[in-house]
């Protein structure tokens, strides 16, 4: 099968931590063929790495877009370019068959963008893609298998404790050495840019969410409005729960809260996206633990999308469906400032359609004795 050749928007982290690596895995599916970033200093080693001569490194991308031997553009910019980058891709490739975009979450970094960016697949009828991993991912995957399945009964609540510690890792190699991260420019900083990845597992378990109401310890420091947000929800389908994001400290004792499913037979509980197990205990006494591969979220995005391109199956996580994670992280702001309940999914019984990933021999079940 022939490859997708693929040309690359930004050549920064989350190139070269999340999306390179799954690139090199699908090899035999993906070619990069062209890359831009403003920064040429980011540009040069990769294009040596990749074998590509210096017409096919740009520092602007909009040359880029007439090169007809490009199939996919996948964009990795600052949150609040995300939007006006994608539509002038999407409108220099409008109906063009056998092209695509792929575009790194959140979509947008406020209300009007993200309904317009929810728009663009069928304004300019190109296929999109949202990078969101988290809906991509193994553990995600089998948890909203099991919910469905009704493993442990109806579920009746959950809570979903998140804590990174921001200001610390500020001063690492890590994403948030950023400058555009540490003074965002888009609403709710890392709580938008972080805790969109827990908000999107949240609705991609459980589906639609009627409405929230939040709560926020306000703060002086510009990477975040509030230190920690805290959330009530009430899903559409009956399911309540409590969402907390703390991005300035550090959670000390293990096992950490994490994701905790509460339902009448038993309980799920993940600790952590990597910690590689899901922990299922049940009423009456027995348990099981499910494991599974951490940080596949990448190739699984990656894969879904050539096999759509290929017509073997739709893509998965739309701008549509991620517009729905945006605004939820958009509702809990205004929630925080008005003081009140947000409404949020406004079509009934919403429960969007999503590639299953599980396959019972990919993952090993271990039955335990529950003291």
């Amino acid at each position: 099968m022939d490859k997708l050749k693929v040309g690359i928007i930004g050549t920064g982290l989350a190139f070269s931590r999340l999306h390179y690596p799954a690139y090199q895995e699908l090899s035999d599916k993906y070619e990069i063929v062209a890359l831009c970033d403003p920064e040429p200093d980011k540009t040069r080693p990769w294009a040596e790495r990749l074998g590509l001569s210096g017409g096919s490194v740009y520092t602007d991308y909009r040359p880029m877009l007439w090169r007809g031997d490009i199939n996919v553009f996948d964009i990795m910019v600052p949150i609040e370019h995300n939007f006006r980058v994608t539509e002038d891709v999407a409108r220099a490739i409008a109906r063009q068959p056998g092209r695509a975009i792929i575009c790194e979450k959140p979509l947008a970094a406020n209300y009007e963008q993200a309904r317009a960016h929810a728009e663009l697949p069928s304004r300019y009828g190109v296929p999109i893609m949202i990078a969101e991993n988290y809906r991509y991912s193994e553990e995600i995957n089998i948890i909203r298998d099991l919910v469905r399945q009704k493993k442990v009964g109806e579920i009746v609540y959950f809570i979903y404790n998140r804590v990174v510690c921001f200001p610390e890792e500020m001063l690492k190699n890590q994403f948030a050495r950023e400058e555009w991260r540490q003074h965002p420019v888009f609403a709710g900083g890392v709580i938008m840019d972080s805790g969109v990845h827990d908000v999107a597992a949240l609705r991609h378990i459980f589906g639609g969410i009627d409405k929230l109401h939040a709560f926020g310890v306000p703060q002086r420091d510009d990477f975040a409005p509030y230190a920690v947000v805290t959330v009530n929800m009430y899903f559409k389908n009956g399911i309540i729960g409590n969402f907390s994001f703390y991005s300035a400290g550090k959670e000390m004792q293990r096992p950490l809260i994490g994701l905790r499913i509460f339902g009448t037979a038993g309980m799920i509980y993940l600790e952590e996206s990597d910690c590689g197990t899901i922990n299922v205990a049940y009423n009456d006494g027995r348990a099981e633990q499910i494991h599974y591969r951490p940080g596949r979220g990448y190739y699984n995005e990656l894969l879904n999308l050539y096999n759509a391109m290929k017509g073997l199956e739709t893509i998965s996580v739309t701008p549509e469906i991620e517009y729905g994670d945006a605004k939820t992280i958009l509702d809990i702001l205004r929630s925080i400032k008005n003081g009140g309940v947000v409404a949020v999914d406004n079509t009934g019984d919403y429960i969007p359609h999503y590639r299953s990933f599980q396959q019972p021999a990919q993952f090993e079940y271990h039955q335990l004795k529950w003291h």
